[in-house]
């Protein structure tokens, strides 16, 4: 045992943690018979139903750069986007190689076994965007106007989905080596040493902190009229409060060694080249003269000659 494993069983032994058992919490929210309606599948459907709801609301403000069909397109093909993401990415990013893992490239059959866990926050990112990128092209949209508006629903998603966690009991973070009031023992880790429960600064960090800073955005200034900006701001700031946390969640276990021997864990160096992305993007959105609110089309109707319908993408199919 090394000391400081020891040092932490004494701190322990010192401050009585939290014991999640103690919380009285279920992975499911009613079981029938084998059914389980299980919170982390809950939380996938409320994030998606709210984004579509808030998006909805959004477009119907002055120079909205899609329709309602649209919207409807995007709340089908990103509900598809973030699953098959977050499992290729997972596959590719945490799995074969040096992580101990069987890779699932080399098992496909694996793949769809979604309720085995392994989802890929930088995958469902990927997948996503690639939908987003599959709308516009299709609606003949502006994609990083499409963009904009899609970034400001995200946090809501990520949230559920952290608290989600939370709740499972699952992804709890390091070992906390200083006291702290609200660390927490969790049932299935190893050691049963107090953690940081740090699905909780994720959901805090990426979802509400996220979701503050992005809803005033959109409502209160005309960041929508700057193309980018919106999209930029959530990218730095998602990608920012990643790497934070990072530093309090414990790596997963096929790739300890890899952050032992680099300094950082995989999900901070997937984080480095999306802080650079968010800030060209917002560095591009300042850059560039603001879209007049009077000289926006409506989505869906055509623009009058000589008028801003390039910019906008023009939302006609």
């Amino acid at each position: 045992m090394s000391l400081t494993t020891l040092a932490v069983a004494a701190a322990a032994q010192a401050h009585e943690p939290i014991y999640w058992v103690n919380l009285g919490l279920k992975s499911y929210v009613f079981q029938i018979g084998s059914f389980e309606l299980r919170w982390y599948s809950l939380a996938y459907l409320a994030g998606i139903i709210l984004a579509y709801w808030q998006v909805s609301r959004m477009i119907r403000q002055p120079g909205a750069p899609m329709a309602q069909r649209h919207v409807d397109d995007l709340f089908f093909y990103c509900t598809i986007g973030v699953i098959l993401g977050g499992r290729l990415g997972y596959a590719t990013f945490y799995t074969g190689g040096d992580t101990g893992i069987p890779s699932l490239w080399a098992h496909p059959s694996e793949l769809v076994k979604l309720w085995h866990g392994g989802m890929s926050f930088h995958g469902g990112l990927i997948g996503v965007t690639l939908a987003m990128a599959y709308v516009a092209w299709r609606g003949k949209l502006n994609f990083l106007r499409v963009v904009d508006y899609v970034a400001v629903c995200v946090p809501f998603g990520m949230m559920f989905g952290r608290l989600a966690n939370f709740v499972n009991g699952e992804l709890w973070g390091r070992v906390v080596v200083n006291y702290v009031p609200w660390e927490m023992v969790f049932p299935d880790a190893p050691d049963q040493l107090p953690r940081h429960p740090s699905q909780l600064y994720e959901a805090g960090l990426e979802g509400l902190m996220m979701i503050l800073i992005m809803l005033p955005l959109f409502w209160k200034t005309r960041a929508r009229f700057r193309p980018g900006m919106l999209a930029g701001v959530f990218v730095t700031g998602i990608a920012c409060a990643r790497f934070i946390v990072e530093f309090f969640r414990e790596p997963d276990a096929q790739l300890e060694t890899f952050a032992h021997e680099t300094g950082l864990s995989m999900g901070q160096w997937l984080t480095i080249p999306l802080i650079l992305l968010g800030l060209t993007l917002v560095g591009r959105a300042l850059a560039r003269p603001s879209l007049g609110a009077a000289r926006l089309p409506e989505a869906g109707a055509p623009a009058a000659a000589g008028e801003t319908g390039g910019e906008t993408g023009g939302a006609a199919e």
